[in-house]
């Protein structure tokens, strides 16, 4: 039995118990986040969706969904199903909470956690608002994971290495967005 004096634990103790508890938690890999949270108009998400040619029974991911508009957008707009991933719990809650007050949980479905362990083989669409350097780590993923036919539509960052299908600059709120539409197999 360990006795205390002078409320102070004996050495031995506070090193076994501190071994002990490195020894138990295994070191966890930090979810990276690759992206800074920025809205995106609804009339740019509408045209996101319309260029992606998202049609009913599809299914969008939206990586790094923020506050779920493109999501719900999808279902209601398109008739489409809808995964949305979000690293932040603030945001990914939010996102939820917008889909529940549209009554629509039975088609889109909200993940907090790490795109990069997300399975997006499912997905004919993805939707980013990631920066250059996050949709070249995220290629790899998407080349490996994604069927042939599956479309990535990206705001205002390209995908390095690929070639869009299509590219639309569009206005909204006095600011001039770029649109990228990919289509799979890309090499």
């Amino acid at each position: 039995m360990w006795l205390r004096h002078n409320n102070s634990w004996p050495l031995g103790l506070v090193l076994c118990v501190g071994i002990a508890a490195q020894a138990q938690v295994p070191p966890q890999p930090k979810a990276q986040k690759l992206a800074p949270f920025v809205t995106s108009p609804q009339p740019i998400v509408d045209k996101m969706l319309e260029m992606s040619r998202l049609k009913s029974g599809e299914m969008l991911f939206d990586l790094g969904c923020g506050d779920g508009r493109i999501v719900t957008a999808a279902v209601k707009n398109h008739g489409a199903r809808a995964v949305g991933v979000e690293l932040s719990p603030v945001l990914a809650k939010r996102a939820q909470q917008l889909v529940e007050s549209q009554g629509l949980q039975d088609q889109v479905k909200i993940i907090q956690g790490d795109m990069m362990d997300v399975d997006v083989s499912g997905a004919n669409v993805v939707a980013l608002y990631l920066m250059t350097d996050a949709n070249e780590q995220l290629r790899p993923k998407l080349e490996r994971e994604l069927k042939a036919g599956a479309r990535v539509i990206s705001l205002e960052f390209k995908i390095k290495g690929w070639k869009p299908a299509k590219v639309e600059k569009v206005e909204a709120h006095r600011h001039p967005y770029t649109i990228y539409l990919y289509e799979l197999p890309q090499k």
